[in-house]
């Protein structure tokens, strides 16, 4: 089974509060049901990885 991640579990995956996250342009999700969008940690690793604030690190 495919598990993906909520915002919410997206926020705690990179540590940062949901609300900072809404700030954040996160990449396109790799799934969505109805309204609800999912990523899968995989994505938001590499898209973690290049935010500009985190690469320079």
């Amino acid at each position: 089974m495919i598990r993906f991640l909520s915002r919410a579990e997206v926020a705690e995956h990179i540590g940062v509060k949901p609300d900072t996250l809404g700030r954040y342009r996160v990449p396109a999700p790799d799934a969505e049901v109805g309204r609800v969008r999912g990523w899968l940690p995989a994505t938001i690793d590499l898209w973690n990885a290049q935010r500009p604030s985190v690469a320079g690190r």
